[in-house]
């Protein structure tokens, strides 16, 4: 192996030595607590150390770096005390999540690392955003991510590099190319000679590097570190390495032939750079013990620290209240003029006054600049607040929700448009397995609103009338409003936004344009999780939201005999359970109206909450009324049939003269 010292120092040569044999002689010592069953499972980066400690020297201590399982020498470069890194493998409460996840899959803020989930792509949207905010910033500097070369087969690898080079975001995307994902070679992974052939189609730059050899990775990412701060765009990186562990300890090598194995252990990162340091007199074979040493005492000291900790205790009221970023309302009333406008007029004014009120606050989404959105709820934005804040983007919803997690880890906000609430599906994973996580995980907020514009009765068929709220409010960490009317629509988007925490916020597109109603003109706030009472009665309570609401209000003004108390939740999570309670203890009846299919939706859980706390008050069998079980039809006939608004007013009456 060939080293070339170029203008590199002796102390720096010296520093990415130290740099590298650290999280080696930690990896050694891991194997030996994981065979004692004192730590549960070990990803190992031994044979690719240069990668990452090339990499994390390469950028400034204040650039974000997003590293994977076998990325230790990240960790140990940006000197994260040892003896928290020990007590997060062991669970403890020390640890980055105290307790609540394992091994690296965890960020910190104080060191600029944004640690990995299982699910691998989502990470490299989070990167774009990181960037995308550093380039609003213009604040020059580089956002590094990593992943494997299994990982780069994933839809969200591909999202992510069209992505960040429509938009010259300045990212280094770091492929570890170590030759297998978990047991598969890489022939039976992708049929092309290199992965960083790959950039070509993206309209980028890419680079090869031998990912063995610490001179190479360092003077070669520092270099490109440098141009990328002058001129932001986005540059690929293939690093050819070796993975000289098991997947995980538990899978063995026994899958990679035995002559290959040897290949590459002859081209051991450490030990040759090792020897090179030597023959060059650069380090003597003293002070390379002393160094181990050292190191070993360091090492074994912090494992005592995190072993002494006692095991983490759990405490139910603290683990649920550590599942949302604390939000503090802001009431803010206005008496200004009200003016009698439609539904999706309010969003529009909610979205246009938030947009003035946070600088930065960014909204992306498909056709939502120069043509305002497929509803035109930003039509004009553009002039207001300029292509940068507006953001068109490709047709790849599941990187833009990362990249909407990327923009509020580096301290900005987002506002995702769904076009059509029906296409969340194809962004399904960050926002249940990222947004809704980050902060029970590790304490991070998701500054993020989705728009999901939903809901049938338009003749728009099955891919763009669905109402997938249940989806949502099943995952802990994710709040979802469900407004039905103008004024509770623009006062609950502002609160959303202001709101640290990921909201779904459902917009029915019936409503848009059918719906008015009397708004103040200028900016206000309402609280989630408050529900409205529409009417008051003493006969029956009904209870909906979105269209379910004005489906109600129809009948009832049908039947003028039946006094209903109609509950209005705006909110589905957090849910105001007690104002379903009050209603159904005066009424001794309720009837639950969704839009959405009965089985598995919001109706039953309401029903079953009901039943355990208002069981005595109960003077009929609880009522749920919801869509066919079939995708939602095309054809008027069909769709009416589909809908629950006839079959509401037969139950309502049914349950009525029970």
């Amino acid at each position: 192996m060939r080293y070339h010292i170029g203008d590199l120092g002796q102390q720096k040569l010296r520093d990415l030595y130290t740099a590298m044999l650290k999280p080696r002689m930690i990896e050694e010592k891991m194997l030996v607590l994981l065979r004692q069953g004192k730590i549960s499972k070990w990803f190992s980066g031994i044979g690719q150390e240069a990668i990452s400690v090339g990499v994390t020297h390469a950028l400034k201590s204040e650039e974000y770096i997003l590293p994977m399982h076998r990325n230790l020498g990240v960790f140990t470069s940006r000197n994260i005390p040892l003896h928290r890194l020990f007590a997060q493998w062991q669970g403890k409460q020390s640890g980055f999540t105290q307790g609540r996840d394992r091994s690296f899959h965890f960020g910190t803020q104080e060191y600029k690392i944004v640690g990995m989930i299982s699910h691998l792509g989502p990470q490299l949207g989070v990167a774009d955003g990181i960037a995308l905010a550093n380039m609003l910033k213009r604040n020059k500097q580089v956002t590094a991510v990593f992943t494997g070369e299994g990982a780069t087969s994933e839809g969200d690898f591909h999202e992510a590099l069209n992505v960040a080079s429509v938009w010259n975001l300045p990212v280094l995307f770091c492929i570890e190319n170590n030759g297998y994902g978990l047991s598969t070679p890489t022939n039976e992974q992708y049929n092309c000679e290199n992965l960083a052939d790959r950039a070509r189609g993206y309209g980028m730059e890419s680079r090869i590097i031998d990912g063995n050899n610490i001179l190479e990775v360092y003077t070669k990412v520092d270099e490109i570190c440098r141009t990328i701060r002058k001129r932001p765009r986005p540059i690929l990186l293939e690093f050819k390495t070796f993975r000289m562990r098991g997947h995980e300890e538990a899978s063995g090598t026994k899958y990679v032939p035995e002559n290959l194995m040897k290949k590459w252990a002859k081209k051991d990162p450490i030990a040759n750079y090792e020897s090179f340091l030597l023959d060059e007199n650069l380090v003597s074979m003293e002070e390379i013990e002393a160094l181990k040493e050292r190191i070993s005492a360091e090492i074994n000291e912090n494992l005592q620290m995190a072993f002494d900790e006692p095991a983490i205790s759990s405490n139910e009221s603290k683990e649920l209240s550590e599942v949302y970023q604390e939000f503090k309302y802001e009431s803010v009333k206005n008496n200004s003029e009200t003016k009698n406008i439609r539904f999706v007029d309010a969003i529009s004014e909610g979205l246009e006054q938030s947009m003035y009120r946070h600088n930065e606050l960014i909204l992306m989404g498909q056709d939502i600049a120069d043509y305002g959105g497929v509803f035109k709820i930003t039509e004009g934005f553009i002039s207001k607040f300029g292509k940068s804040r507006v953001r068109n983007t490709p047709i790849c919803e599941s990187v833009i929700v990362s990249a909407a997690m990327g923009l509020s880890i580096n301290g900005m906000k987002a506002v995702v448009e769904m076009q059509f609430a029906d296409f969340v599906s194809s962004g399904f994973n960050p926002i249940v397995n990222y947004l809704a996580k980050v902060h029970y995980r590790w304490n991070e907020k998701a500054d993020v609103v989705i728009r999901m514009p939903c809901g049938g009765g338009v003749g728009a068929g099955p891919f763009h009338s669905q109402t997938n709220e249940a989806w949502f409010t099943k995952v802990p960490g994710l709040k979802v409003v469900y407004p039905a009317f103008p004024y509770d629509a623009k006062g609950l988007l502002n609160t959303a936004i202001n709101d640290p925490n990921p909201v779904l916020f459902f917009e029915h597109k019936g409503l848009y344009r059918s719906v008015y109603g009397d708004v103040p003109s200028d900016y206000y706030t309402l609280p989630l999780g408050k529900a409205n009472l529409v009417k008051e009665g003493e006969a029956v309570s009904i209870v909906s939201y979105g269209a379910g609401v004005h489906w109600a209000l129809e009948v009832l003004e049908k039947h003028p005999e039946i006094e209903a108390d109609l509950v209005d939740l705006c909110t589905l999570q957090p849910l105001d359970a007690d104002a379903v309670y009050t209603s159904v203890r005066k009424t001794g009846k309720l009837i639950i109206l969704q839009e959405d299919t009965l089985f598995g939706g919001i109706a039953s859980d309401i029903s079953a909450m009901v039943m355990e706390n208002c069981f005595e008050h109960l003077d009929a069998p609880v009522k749920r009324v919801g869509s066919l079980e079939t995708p939602v039809p095309f054809a008027r006939e069909l769709e009416e049939d589909y809908l629950p608004k006839k079959r509401f007013e037969t139950a309502l009456l049914e349950l009525y003269n029970y």
